[in-house]
């Protein structure tokens, strides 16, 4: 569900146990899933990376590694959605805003298959619960994404690629966050809507990114939705049946260590 979230490398072994450096990027996406108007921002944020044996805090996973083996993981995985401003939403108009939500909780990812040396298709089940920031930090329910990924590096190339297909689902909570309608919030355009659990999006996405060096790399990545099955498309919030993200970035590497990782 969220804007912002990463793939781990197909293999961290022998790359520094730790580096510093900074990432700048820009990305955009609707406003919420099924919105019409979209939200977009620009940032630069400093990264660590640490790739120890148990505690790891790596391109979208942070926390304790739990199983680790040739093929299975088991850590804490995390994603972000932007915040949206419902003065510039027309269909939330005099409603609350949405707040920068973070999800946070554990993660399986299994591989289920090698296609050659430099690729694998892997499976993820993280379940994650979403915390809203905003004036304080207020929890909004709990999302399950299901997710199929293939990833590859291209022969004799500085190129990566990742293709991925998931289902998003969210519990009562945050389906009411994004679709429901209390009756004082309620108008003649905007009915009184009670949401329920279920199906929010599927998603299919695309992305690559290229070394530019030693210490610089781009990526970038690009979405599609569709809210066509979501358990809440009879809400009057539930504006249109598919979507988009895109994102491009670059991070630069400003110090490593001599250490190995794990």
């Amino acid at each position: 569900m969220g804007a912002t979230s990463a793939h781990a490398d197909t293999a961290s072994e022998g790359l520094p146990l730790w580096e510093l450096g900074v990432f700048a990027g820009a990305v955009s996406t609707p406003a919420y899933p099924a919105s019409v108007e979209r939200s977009g921002l620009g940032l630069v944020l400093p990264v660590l990376v640490y790739r120890g044996e148990i505690f790891r805090a790596e391109r979208g996973s942070v926390g304790a590694r739990l199983v680790h083996t040739e093929d299975t993981e088991f850590d804490i995985g995390f994603a972000a959605s932007l915040p949206a401003s419902s003065n510039d939403i027309a269909a939330r108009k005099g409603m609350p805003d949405l707040g920068t939500l973070v999800e946070f909780g554990p993660r399986l990812k299994t591989v289920l298959a090698r296609p050659d040396s430099q690729s694998q298709v892997r499976l993820e089940l993280p379940l994650r619960s979403v915390i809203e920031v905003q004036g304080g930090l207020r929890t909004q329910g709990f999302a399950a994404e299901p997710e199929l990924i293939w990833e590859t590096r291209a022969p004799g190339s500085a190129w990566r690629f990742s293709t991925s297909a998931s289902l998003i689902f969210g519990d009562v909570r945050l389906n009411r966050y994004f679709y429901g309608v209390p009756a004082d919030l309620a108008t003649a355009q905007r009915p009184t809507y009670d949401a329920q659990s279920g199906l929010i999006a599927s998603r299919f996405s695309v992305s690559a990114s290229r070394a530019l060096g030693p210490d610089l790399r781009v990526f970038g990545f690009v979405r599609a939705e569709n809210y066509a099955g979501n358990a809440n498309s009879s809400s009057p919030l539930h504006l249109r049946s598919t979507g988009t993200s895109a994102g491009i970035g670059l991070n630069w590497t400003l110090r490593r260590s001599e250490a190995r990782a794990y």
